[in-house]
C-alpha cells in the first residue's frame, strides 16, 4: 500500500491586492505518497505555484493544514521549517536560482555547506554527480556561461545533492526548447526511479503532464480533476 509523504486538508490561501482578496488555493485535499512522480497542472493563474510553495513550506496558508511525514507546518517556527526545508526537500525553480557569483559546482556545493557537511566530501559528493549527470565539464563555469538547459542541470543537481525525500519543481521546462525539457524529464525519471526521490511539479507545459504517474488539473485554486 502507497505511504503517505504530504497531506493538504481544506487548504486555502488568500491574497490581499489593494483590499480585493484574492483566493488562490481554495479547499485543497490533497494526499502526495513516495516514489510519486505528480503534476500540478492547470491554466496560468490557476494557483499550481501558490500551492507548490505551501507543499515546500514556503509559504502559510490562510486556512487548513499542511503535513509532511504525519508533521504539521503550522507546529513548526519559521527556522524549524527552514531546517526541514534544507534537511528533506529539494527545489527546482523556474527562473533556475542559481549563485551568479558561484561555479556550477559550487552552486551543487552550497546546500551541502549549509548542512555542515566538509569540504572534502562536498566536493567529492558533488563531483560525482555532475559527472553522473553528464554535466562534469561545467563544473568551473559559472552560471552566465551555461545554458539554460545546463543551468537547469546544475539546478537539478543542486535539488537532488543531499538525497531529499521530495523535490518540488515549479515550471522546470518553462526556458528550454522541447529536447532538452526531454532529456531532463528523463533524468528526474531516472533519479525517481533509482534513487526513491519523490517529485511534484507544476507546469502547463504538455510534455511534462503527459509524464506525470498522476495529474491533478486545478481551475481558478481547486481541484478540477485529478488522474492516476
Amino acid at each position: 500500500m502507497p505511504v503517505s509523504i504530504l497531506q493538504t486538508r481544506n487548504l486555502e490561501k488568500t491574497y490581499d491586492d489593494n483590499g480585493v482578496p484574492v483566493h488562490a488555493v481554495r479547499g485543497v485535499d490533497l494526499e502526495v505518497f513516495r516514489e510519486d512522480f505528480l503534476v500540478i497542472a492547470g491554466p496560468s493563474g490557476s494557483g499550481k505555484t501558490t500551492l507548490l510553495n505551501l507543499l515546500g513550506a514556503l509559504d502559510r496558508p490562510s486556512a487548513g493544514s499542511v503535513l509532511f511525514e504525519g508533521i504539521d507546518f503550522s507546529s513548526k517556527t519559521k527556522s524549524e521549517l527552514a531546517s526541514l526545508r534544507l534537511h528533506r526537500m529539494g527545489f527546482i525553480f523556474q527562473a533556475y536560482n542559481l549563485i551568479p557569483v558561484l561555479t556550477a559546482l559550487e552552486n551543487i556545493e552550497f546546500t551541502m555547506m549549509l548542512r555542515g557537511i566538509g569540504q572534502s566530501e562536498r566536493h567529492e559528493r558533488a563531483d560525482a554527480l555532475m559527472n553522473e549527470l553528464g554535466i562534469g565539464e561545467l563544473a568551473h563555469k559559472r552560471p552566465n556561461e551555461m545554458s539554460g538547459g545546463q543551468q537547469q542541470r546544475v539546478a537539478i543537481a543542486r535539488a537532488i545533492i543531499t538525497d531529499p525525500a521530495v523535490v518540488l519543481a515549479d515550471e522546470p521546462t518553462a526556458n528550454i526548447d522541447t529536447a532538452t525539457g526531454g532529456a531532463l524529464l528523463d533524468l528526474m525519471e531516472q533519479m525517481n526511479r533509482e534513487k526513491h526521490i519523490t517529485f511534484i511539479f507544476s507546469s502547463h507545459d504538455p510534455q511534462v503532464i503527459n509524464r506525470g504517474r498522476r495529474l491533478l488539473y486545478l481551475r481558478d485554486g481547486r481541484i478540477e480533476h485529478t488522474k492516476g
